[in-house]
């Protein structure tokens, strides 16, 4: 697969308002999908390494709201974080929120790598601002994964590939992890993209699973998870 760099992806894929489908496969079924995945399609390469450690600190409330907005389904829900790509030491801190239709809008700013376990008051301010609120908030929930990205010409898509997930809650310490399990998440505008196409002829549908809501549930039983009750059966041993 012919490689794309990063300001390129950015230029023809940056997709920072998009729909995403996402999709949780056993790994041993990557290798047959990916000879299928469209021709022409371009794999993300920094420095001649095509696979990069990625750290996602997740933010909330003393009373949850966030992860409780996504449980509920409450239209305006929000995450808060800061990812660090590990490799490159670049960091953000990042809000995400619903856009029209089910969309996902992202809005991020440049973050100090040595702060992403804590939110600096520009990253409260920005939060604030984005957010159009001033409530308090602390760590909850760290997740790290290795990330694959490909860019699919045809429709000016991405499709990621996450693999190693491990959760750990800033809560209470324990970990839970998923070895044996690929994510697959594609970013397009309003039209599938081929991997959507491809893995829907191999039988895999999209599901819900948020990298916060799911952890969240996966290492606190008590709360509410209904959302991701068919990742959490099939996929995590609770």
């Amino acid at each position: 697969m012919m490689p794309i760099g990063l300001v390129e992806l950015t230029e023809r894929a940056s997709l920072q308002t998009r729909i995403d489908r996402k999709y949780v496969i056993p790994s041993a079924k990557l290798d047959v999908l990916l000879r299928g995945i469209e021709p022409g399609a371009r794999v993300l390469e920094i420095d001649g390494e095509r696979d990069f450690a990625y750290e996602s600190v997740y933010f909330d409330t003393p009373d949850l709201t966030s992860y409780l907005g996504a449980a509920h389904r409450r239209r305006r829900r929000f995450k808060l974080r800061t990812r660090t790509y590990v490799d490159s030491a670049l960091c953000w801190v990042e809000v995400k929120t619903r856009g029209p239709r089910g969309s996902t809008v992202k809005t991020r700013l440049p973050y100090d790598p040595d702060d992403r376990d804590t939110l600096t008051d520009e990253g409260r301010r920005f939060a604030g601002d984005v957010l159009d609120s001033d409530a308090a908030v602390g760590k909850t929930l760290v997740s790290t994964y290795r990330r694959t990205t490909l860019f699919l010409p045809a429709t000016a898509s991405r499709t990621t590939i996450d693999t190693g997930l491990v959760w750990t809650s800033a809560l209470t310490g324990a970990s839970r992890a998923l070895p044996d399990r690929v994510v697959i998440e594609t970013k397009t505008g309003s039209t599938p993209s081929s991997t959507d196409r491809l893995l829907w002829r191999h039988g895999h549908r999209p599901v819900r699973i948020s990298k916060y809501g799911t952890g969240m549930a996966a290492l606190h039983a008590d709360l509410p998870h209904h959302p991701w009750r068919r990742v959490l059966d099939r996929h995590v041993t609770l």
